[in-house]
């Protein structure tokens, strides 16, 4: 997973996560950093719904679970709009409220 710990980070939502180690914390649902060089956009880390969202997504570079563009002009925001709503969905799955 990308760096959260990097300034400014704006996060939307949150969830509880726990790994088999032990390890838990909470995070956000999604989040982006506006950065000097790049808009670093946290968003759920790869499948195949996101693979196939990020083909018509615009100019971007990408990580794990993160998405890297220079600005807002180079992407579909529809099709931001649409991996946002993937993330949220993917997370409430995966670490449903308890």
């Amino acid at each position: 997973m990308c760096k959260l710990i990097s300034l400014p980070f704006i996060g939307f939502g949150s969830y509880h996560y726990k790994y088999a180690s032990g390890h838990e914390g909470d995070a956000p649902l999604v989040g982006f950093s506006p950065r000097k060089a790049k808009i670093s956009l946290y968003l759920s880390y790869e499948s195949e719904e996101r693979e196939k969202l990020l083909e018509s997504f615009g100019k971007h570079t990408k990580r794990k679970a993160c998405i890297y563009v220079n600005k807002l002009a180079d992407i579909n925001t529809n099709v931001l709009k649409d991996l946002i709503k993937h993330t949220v969905e993917t997370y409430q799955n995966l670490y449903p409220n308890e």
